[in-house]
């Protein structure tokens, strides 16, 4: 049903001027301008929304009733906000990455995070395209995948320099909240074959080795490190570090255990790493820095 507005509004008289309806595509067409010009919408001119949605500006205005009014109104009913506040799209990547934090990655469901995130499950739609989309927009923004690419990218080819760097990025991004990571593994160790876990997994885990084995390849052809199948370099490099720091928090009050700091634990976990995968002239290098 049209929404409707009277001219005595404005000080005319009484007549009634039907509001037109707004297609969905509009509204979702006017989220993703937004979204791409990191600006609210009601900041988005109407030339933008009309490009994301593929028409002309004429045509937008045409479909709008003339005025841009009628697009902010359906905008608002969808429970989208225009301006104010963070997108909807950072609010619920916050949102979700709470949830999952705190509940677990099966809780994470549209309707949860759209409660936390006091938005429509439309407009996560609109910003996402579905839940597995959000999911792995939140793996991107909270995981350490991001930390690991920008760090090997900035690697000098120093083998040992890099490694004693790389967990301390690793433990860093895992230590920081909310912790989304670990709660991934929890539900990956518990319900393997879970629909929610198998759908991240396809996207995180090829794109993890992926960035491992791009560095992984340059230090064998460099001859640093022996030649090994990646999996097998991968949990080496990683299996450590992140056992340590997910079971961490677990750890602060049990008698007679003291831990050591991240660092130390970091730097104790490059030596056994290099020890472990290093050609014999690098390995020498770690029992000289390692003192054993």
């Amino acid at each position: 049903m049209p929404h409707c507005r009277t001219d005595a509004d404005a000080g005319g008289p009484a007549t009634v001027v039907d509001r037109p309806s707004v297609a969905p595509e509009l509204i979702a067409a006017a989220v993703r301008a937004a979204e791409a010009l990191d600006r609210d919408i009601a900041e988005v001119p109407v030339s933008a929304i009309a490009a994301e949605a593929n028409i002309s500006r004429s045509t937008l205005l045409r479909r709008l009733g003339g005025s841009r009014s009628s697009l902010d109104a359906a905008v608002r009913a969808a429970g989208i906000d225009l301006g104010g506040r963070p997108p909807v799209r950072l609010r619920a990547l916050t949102a979700a990455a709470e949830v999952v934090s705190e509940n677990g990655l099966a809780a994470a469901t549209l309707e949860a995070i759209a409660e936390r995130a006091d938005c429509s499950v439309f407009s996560l739609h609109a910003a996402f395209g579905g839940r597995d989309e959000l999911m792995r927009a939140v793996f991107d923004e909270f995981s350490p995948i991001r930390d690991i690419e920008e760090y090997l990218a900035r690697a000098q080819g120093d083998l040992h320099s890099t490694v004693h760097g790389f967990y301390r990025t690793v433990a860093y991004a895992l230590n920081r909240e909310p912790r989304v990571t670990p709660a991934v593994f929890a539900e990956a160790f518990s319900r393997p074959t879970s629909t929610a876990v198998q759908s991240l997994a396809r996207y995180a885990v090829p794109r993890m080795f992926g960035t491992l084995g791009g560095w992984f390849d340059a230090e064998i052809r460099a001859g640093r490190i022996r030649d090994q199948p990646v999996i097998v370099l991968t949990q080496n490099l990683l299996g450590p570090i992140l056992i340590h720091m997910l079971m961490r928090p677990a750890f602060p009050d049990v008698p007679g255990l003291t831990l050591p700091n991240v660092d130390e634990v970091c730097d104790a976990f490059a030596v056994n790493f290099i020890r472990a995968v290093a050609t014999p002239k690098n390995r020498k290098r770690t029992v000289a820095i390692g003192g054993v």
